[in-house]
């Protein structure tokens, strides 16, 4: 995909490395760190119709593992690339790239903290997952993703037509690669928190580079969320007037963090069935889809 100067704006996929290849590519089951599995309100996506599984994506820095879901037998297909939850690429994260495939999608969702370490069955976010997460470079993200979409058009997808959306520290992900590549066409960000925070690790500060992004964004957040308090969310919606761009932020009252989880306690039935159509819709109306 040339730029407007004839550069490529992705990088070309390297050969794939096996050796350090230290993230697992599949998750048994559904994470526990977000507590007990609510089995009566699990949504199962099935894969009739679909190709679905685990993939590797080259990268420069060792072989990354994935799960992609994708309509069978068709090509030229847009693209979202799914950011996943801090628990890692477990069960429900590719039941929601399931979804995207139902409706007509590649969703791809890669394990971006394979070389930090292992996510799934991790059952502590204090003392087990937090220290893997903090630890990610975003320099490292980006070219993850990147590298991501790289190999989303080398399976079928058409990168005129890329989208990208995440979950929790996902949802975060989501504004920060907004502001970075100029070949995403419509973002949606579901309650994405860590705003305001800035580290050796994570050096963009989400309510700053969000007045960079390149494309539309919707934001997803719960009312009933005191990790992301609503001062940040403000803070937020000022980076984006500054944008240029076409964005939204919706909240649902009552909701809690991770309300499109329905294996979660905090699940929500009433603003999944809000969101999520409102997620599909807005691809739609943006170029993706």
């Amino acid at each position: 995909m040339p730029d407007d100067h004839g550069k490529s704006l992705f990088p070309p996929a390297p050969p794939l490395q096996r050796r350090g290849f230290l993230g697992a590519t599949v998750a048994a089951g559904y994470t526990l760190a977000a507590g007990p599995i609510q089995a009566q309100t699990l949504v199962r996506t099935d894969t009739q119709g679909l190709t679905a599984g685990d993939v590797m994506i080259a990268t420069p820095k060792g072989t990354m593992g994935g799960y992609r879901a994708k309509p069978a037998g068709r090509s030229n297909l847009p693209v979202v690339i799914v950011m996943m939850e801090v628990f890692g690429l477990h069960e429900w994260v590719k039941d929601v790239c399931r979804r995207f495939a139902k409706a007509g999608y590649l969703a791809v969702s890669p394990d971006y903290y394979f070389r930090q370490g292992k996510l799934e069955g991790l059952t502590d976010f204090a003392t087990q997952i937090g220290p893997i997460v903090s630890k990610k470079p975003d320099d490292e993200l980006l070219s993850d993703l990147d590298y991501t979409a790289t190999w989303a058009a080398s399976d079928g997808g058409d990168l005129s037509k890329l989208g990208v959306t995440g979950f929790c520290r996902g949802g975060r992900n989501v504004i920060v690669y907004t502001a970075h590549s100029p070949r995403v066409k419509a973002a949606v960000a579901w309650y994405g928190g860590n705003l305001t925070t800035q580290t050796e690790f994570l050096t963009n500060k989400p309510v700053d580079v969000a007045a960079r992004i390149k494309a539309p964004l919707l934001g997803l957040y719960a009312g009933d969320d005191p990790g992301i308090p609503p001062e940040h969310v403000e803070q937020l919606k000022a980076a984006l007037a500054k944008s240029g761009q076409k964005w939204e932020m919706v909240v649902y009252p009552g909701a809690k963090h991770g309300f499109l989880a329905d294996y979660r306690a905090s699940y929500s039935a009433e603003a999944s069935a809000q969101a999520w159509p409102r997620c599909l819709a807005w691809f739609k109306a943006n170029g993706v889809g």
